[in-house]
């Protein structure tokens, strides 16, 4: 029986979804954020049992503010619907939170091979979390791709961010309001073919992403 939601953020990820709705554990519920794809991503979640919310309002944040809103179990975790995680490691996580252990968990990447994380993403992030760590002694060494917390504590923490900066700006409010975190490493795959990654697919979508994690920071 699920205990947790499970809110995948997804804009035309129908080929990934195939094979990873299948492999959620029975202890999360799916919800499918459908933040404007036009590859039929809706319609494979559905097909796959997931419920699926629809967010017009195109950013990484809106979606997955709109999963935390349509969330009703007491825990929500977060994870990225292109296949490059694999969502059985989310347990352990849930775990964490569950037994009172931490009240934020997160997965910090671990590449499973070469190439599966571009180097100007890598090197982003590296700076982001290396300047959190050093401003407000932030505890985790990712940017928090897999996560789980207690729903209500989430939205009471007030993130506003609705664009790439959303996990920078959760970061900063989780650290700042003292919660306890705990990290696990995690294998990062390569994303499913006939997806692309709208972060780190080119250089010019990093940028656009480091504008909206500096923009958090500010």
């Amino acid at each position: 029986m699920p205990v947790c939601d499970l809110v995948l953020p997804c804009k035309d990820e129908a080929p990934a979804l195939g094979d990873l709705i299948p492999r959620v554990p029975a202890r999360f519920s799916v919800i499918v954020v459908d933040n404007g794809s036009v590859d039929g991503t809706a319609a494979v979640a559905e097909r796959l049992g997931a419920r699926v919310v629809r967010e017009s309002v195109p950013g990484y944040g809106s979606a997955v503010h709109a999963g935390l809103l349509a969330a009703t179990h007491d825990y929500v975790a977060f994870m990225d619907g292109d296949g490059s995680f694999d969502p059985a490691e989310l347990l352990p996580l849930l775990d964490d939170v569950a037994s009172g252990r931490a009240d934020f968990a997160v997965g910090r990447r671990r590449p499973v091979q070469r190439g599966v994380w571009p180097w100007h993403a890598r090197a982003g992030n590296a700076l982001i979390v290396a300047w959190l760590r050093r401003r407000i002694a932030m505890q985790a060494h990712d940017i928090a791709p897999m996560r789980v917390s207690r729903r209500q504590d989430l939205l009471d923490l007030g993130v506003e961010d609705r664009r790439f900066g959303y996990p920078v700006e959760l970061l900063q409010k989780v650290t700042v309001a003292g919660w306890r975190v705990s990290e696990r490493d995690v294998g990062y795959h390569p994303r499913a073919a006939g997806t692309r990654s709208k972060v780190s697919g080119s250089v010019k979508g990093t940028v656009r992403t480091a504008r909206d994690f500096w923009k958090a920071l500010a």
